[in-house]
């Protein structure tokens, strides 16, 4: 019986929040607006228009490049990649080709094989009988991240999809938001049938998938597909697919095509780029601190629980919150529980959430003579508590705790009951 293997590779394109588009002066906030008004004679491609680069959408792109561990071509360019599609004004794509910026990274075990810049195509409507076209997102700048086939499960993408998500929210550079298409996730899939195979000789592409669980379904469907055409001693047809979550299954959408088929050739208006090591370091020595190595921190410095500390590091909203609360408390994770358990709403202004966390973490006075009668009170009335605390039920400290807090109104140091309790109960 043959032992099958999933070989996936990954293109992530993710749309960049400039305030312009790549070659052009337009408002690159198009989503929502009425369609075809964030448009020029640049990104329709009429004749005689000439791009010209967006400085900052490169740096961003450098910056991606760097996080991901890759390397830095000190020289590169853009080419023209031609085919033709109805949201794709020129005919052609302004994108990099054999010179893109960035190449050779890795992100923990799977390696990436370049992250180069181009520019979004328009996007298509289609409206009962009829397709229109709207170009308010041509010339959006786009950066493309491919890896290597490196993941051999559906689990193994989405985890790193929802890293690298939280990777590209640190650094300020998109929202990725994948519900308003500006992340997008492409697997390419095959199915080796043993171990020590080689690559397989085909690859299905999945096109534009915007849900990390859409994703994993799609992968699911695909892997499950390929299995059943090699035991049949067939070969999965090598072409793009795309994902209907409706049905939860990929439809077969167009042959795949092959470098050769675009006619790449060096942007002609554009001249190569150059990068000296002074201005990488300049633009480098800027970069925040990464999700991963928050997550170390929180665990190592704060002593927050893993999860906790995961899900914190991971979350703009969450890790900017947990910054202003922390300061109030000794113990952090206290406040860890309180933002993952969400019993705070974080969207409140920071001072609210100062005010906040000094009711909760400013250690409150103690009427001791008000806390023993409380206690003599909680402990008449509870015979049976006090009875399976002293067998070693420690469940039920907890709910003497809470009858004393209860009797004192929360006008008590929780840790000051506790002590006096367990001394009264011994």
């Amino acid at each position: 019986m043959n032992t099958y293997k999933p070989v996936i590779g990954l293109e992530i394109h993710v749309e960049l929040s400039t305030k312009s588009k790549m070659f052009c002066e337009c408002d690159a906030d198009y989503f929502g607006k009425a369609p075809n008004t964030h448009v020029c004679p640049v990104c329709l491609g009429l004749p005689g228009a000439l791009p010209v680069p967006n400085k900052k959408a490169i740096e961003w792109t450098l910056l991606i490049g760097k996080a991901l561990n890759c390397s830095i071509n000190k020289i590169s360019k853009f080419d023209r990649k031609h085919y033709f599609y109805p949201d794709l004004p020129k005919g052609y794509q302004i994108s990099q080709y054999d010179e893109p910026f960035c190449v050779n990274g890795k992100m923990d075990a799977i390696r990436i094989r370049r992250v180069h810049l181009e520019e979004d195509t328009g996007k298509l409507l289609h409206r009962e009988e009829n397709t229109l076209v709207d170009f308010n997102r041509s010339g959006v700048p786009l950066v493309e991240i491919v890896t290597e086939p490196d993941f051999e499960s559906s689990d193994e993408v989405k985890k790193f999809g929802e890293e690298l998500q939280a990777i590209i929210r640190v650094l300020k550079v998109s929202d990725a938001d994948m519900e308003k298409g500006s992340m997008r996730l492409e697997p390419n899939i095959s199915v080796g049938v043993h171990h020590d195979a080689p690559l397989p000789s085909y690859k299905v592409e999945i096109k534009n998938i915007n849900s990390f669980n859409f994703a994993k379904r799609a992968i699911d469907y695909e892997v499950d597909r390929h299995i059943k055409i090699l035991e049949k001693g067939g070969t999965p047809l090598q072409e793009t697919r795309g994902y209907n979550e409706v049905k939860g299954i990929t439809v077969s959408q167009r042959t795949k095509e092959e470098a050769h088929d675009y006619r790449y050739f060096p942007e002609p208006d554009i001249p190569p780029f150059e990068f000296t090591n002074e201005y990488l370091e300049s633009l480098f020595s800027h970069m925040p601190t990464l999700p991963q190595e928050i997550e170390q921190i929180l665990v190592r410095d704060d002593k927050l629980k893993a999860h906790d500390a995961h899900i914190i590091s991971h979350d703009n909203n969450f890790y900017k919150i947990y910054n202003v609360l922390r300061e109030y408390a000794e113990n952090k994770q206290a406040v860890a529980n309180i933002i993952v358990n969400k019993k705070l709403d974080i969207n409140l202004p920071k001072e609210e959430l100062i005010k906040k966390a000094k009711e909760l973490f400013t250690p409150k006075s103690t009427d001791n003579d008000r806390l023993k009668t409380a206690i003599d009170k909680v402990m008449n009335e509870n015979q049976k508590a006090v009875s399976d605390f002293k067998v070693g039920q420690q469940n039920s400290l907890m709910f003497l705790i809470g009858q004393v807090m209860r009797e004192m109104k929360g006008q008590a140091d929780a840790l000051v009951v506790k002590e006096t309790l367990i001394s009264k109960l011994k």
